[in-house]
């Protein structure tokens, strides 16, 4: 077996790329940047009734905006045919696989015999050492041992034992030509040299079956950890109505790749009690010995809190280009050179969780209300606050500097001519330039807006107020 650290990913692409397999990508992903080593992706496109290129293109997809990358493939199963049928002849050829020509309602009565004398349900070995040649509607079964166990050196959840008694003779090759999964996840970790399979523990009872192949073909077995899956909030598993949408619909909903990345690394390991991580530090710091035993809980709310934490460690330029396609997708009009850009994004990150509100809450800045919020007009149109949008169009009007201290300079003085509170003044205001009755400070929104933009909408209000 090579020194060299090799981990991999193999998604079946009869879906999206749920947030359950980019954990999984994830930790094997981390090990193998952690030691050094290699990450590579196969595609498990056996099932081709159910197999599509669009879910191969949205996997891809999916790892490429998680920042993902691999080292090697992507690998198709369906390509590696020949592969496998070397592999089978070997073992047919050396007596530790077998044709069977038992029908299936041959076998599933050997099954009830045996659930009837309180026997576990089992293939009884009918045409072990009996020769049978290829012929249509032959399987191949692996000849496994009737005495002894076979064991599981789980790196995750300590060494797992099972009596080759509760292990039939099973099928690695079906009547039709296609090999099995057990049979072809073998044949494809082995010749790829795989070191560690990373994987959930919904295939731990896959294990002694793809162990005693290792075994029959004498080959290094890889190590294997099996990682407790992701629940929703009720302790079941995960699904679409829990959140366990394709990892690009978070995009849609505004989720930093790195905060997803931060959320589902926590959910199964840890490092002390830190909660906030970067690709960097996850990098540094994973091991497979820090993954817990008990399944991760999936919360939305704690990633949308996180996803605030990343949006506000991060900065203006590299929040500039997923802001513009949110955007885009909300179709509200901009200029994606406007120098006003970073400092608009400064403004609004302590006030978004995600991007798809940070976008939301920039549009004003771009566009003039059309219409004013009931709530906000009920709350801040005001008996006097025709005479407070006068008073501040005055002195907008004759204001030669539109810096954030001269805006806020021009409200304290509004605010001290015509003896009113802060809120008085803008309140009103903040309704006439954004239509709405939260946002940020209105000094700053008066300077990002500039007198060009933010006069026009003042007299509008005005002219609202004059008929209200």
């Amino acid at each position: 077996m090579t020194d060299t650290i090799i981990t991999r990913f193999p998604p079946s692409p009869t879906g999206y790329l749920h947030v359950g397999g980019a954990r999984t990508a994830l930790f094997n992903w981390l090990y193998a940047r952690k030691t050094g080593g290699k990450f590579i992706l196969r595609i498990e496109d056996t099932d081709t009734l159910r197999s599509t290129q669009e879910s191969v293109d949205a996997i891809f997809q999916g790892l490429e905006w998680l920042g993902i990358d691999w080292d090697e493939g992507p690998y198709y199963q369906t390509r590696r045919f020949d592969i496998y049928q070397k592999f089978l002849d070997r073992l047919v050829a050396e007596e530790k696989a077998y044709y069977c020509t038992c029908s299936p309602e041959t076998v599933e009565a050997m099954r009830e015999k045996a659930r009837a004398e309180g026997r576990n349900p089992m293939y009884d070995g009918s045409c072990r050492h009996k020769n049978r040649q290829p012929q249509p509607g032959a399987v191949v079964r692996l000849l496994t041992p009737d005495t002894g166990s076979t064991r599981i050196d789980d790196v995750v959840k300590g060494p797992i034992s099972i009596p080759n008694t509760e292990i039939d003779d099973f099928i690695i090759c079906r009547s039709d030509g296609v090999y099995t999964y057990n049979f072809a996840v073998v044949i494809d970790d082995l010749t790829m040299n795989i070191t560690h399979v990373i994987r959930g523990d919904d295939h731990i009872s896959n294990t002694p079956k793809q162990i005693l192949i290792y075994e029959a073909l004498g080959a290094n077995i890889p190590k294997f950890g099996h990682v407790p899956m992701v629940l929703g909030p009720d302790r079941t598993r995960l699904s679409k109505r829990h959140g366990a949408m394709g990892v690009m619909e978070y995009k849609k909903m505004g989720f930093l790749p790195e905060a997803l990345l931060n959320y589902l690394v926590r959910l199964g390991w840890s490092s002390g009690d830190q909660e906030f991580f970067t690709i960097e530090d996850m990098k540094h710091l994973f091991t497979l010995e820090a993954i817990g035993r008990s399944p991760g809980v999936f919360d939305m709310d704690k990633l949308t809190a996180l996803n605030g934490e990343h949006i506000q460690k991060s900065t203006p330029e590299k929040l500039l280009p997923p802001l513009l396609e949110q955007m885009t997708d909300l179709a509200i009009p901009h200029d994606p050179d406007d120098t006003r850009l970073p400092a608009i994004i400064s403004l609004l990150q302590p006030r978004s969780k995600t991007l798809l509100e940070m976008a939301q809450q920039a549009e004003p800045f771009f566009v003039a209300p059309s219409t004013y919020c009931e709530v906000a007009i009920k709350k801040n149109f005001k008996t006097g606050s025709l005479e407070v949008l006068k008073k501040i169009e005055e002195k907008l009007t004759e204001s030669e500097e539109e810096s954030e201290t001269a805006m806020e300079a021009l409200l304290h003085s509004v605010c001290e001519e015509m003896n009113l509170k802060l809120g008085k003044v803008g309140g009103p205001l903040r309704v006439a330039l954004t239509g709405k009755g939260q946002s940020p400070g209105m000094g700053e929104t008066l300077a990002l807006l500039g007198k060009e933009r933010s006069l026009p909408r003042i007299r509008a209000a005005i002219a609202f107020l004059e008929t209200f």
